[in-house]
């Protein structure tokens, strides 16, 4: 018997760069807020058969509201249309952002490796961004999405 195969993807999202990067984010990226925006574009881009092909397989498994950083799953014949769907999102919402797809995987292992890395070094840059307004809450909640990360299977 043959497994399943699925590509995972270590997506970044950038929310708009003409907002003051002090103030609150307009809207907190979701799992459901992104697989929403996917699958949306899907459509638009793809229509309803390309959209019911891509479910199948098609997650999105982790995403850090911090660090904007996401993993999706797709199938490993669905994973070209997912993956330009997402370059074609523009906004979550009412938010305009940019997506940047940083790596593309055919193991979850790999994947989370390298996107606990990736968490890691733009907490980094967050925390040099915030300085002393680095709030306990914050750091807790990077450190669960850390934790949920490193435990993250299929």
């Amino acid at each position: 018997m043959v497994g399943f195969k699925n590509r995972y993807m270590i997506v970044e999202v950038f929310l708009d760069p003409n907002r003051d990067l002090a103030a609150q984010d307009p809207i907190i990226i979701t799992q459901f807020n992104v697989s929403k925006a996917i699958k949306d574009s899907i459509l638009v881009n793809f229509g309803e058969c390309g959209l019911a092909s891509s479910l199948g397989s098609f997650q999105v498994k982790y995403v850090n509201p911090i660090t904007k950083i996401c993993i999706i799953r797709a199938s490993r014949e669905e994973y070209q249309k997912v993956w330009s769907a997402i370059t074609m999102v523009r906004s979550i919402g009412n938010c305009p952002i940019l997506c940047n797809l940083l790596d593309l995987s055919g193991s979850i292992k790999a994947c989370r490796n390298a996107a606990l890395k990736c968490d890691e070094l733009k907490f980094e840059q967050y925390k040099l961004l915030v300085g002393d307004r680095l709030s306990a809450d914050a750091a807790q909640q990077m450190q669960n999405c850390l934790d949920k990360i490193k435990v993250l299977e299929h």
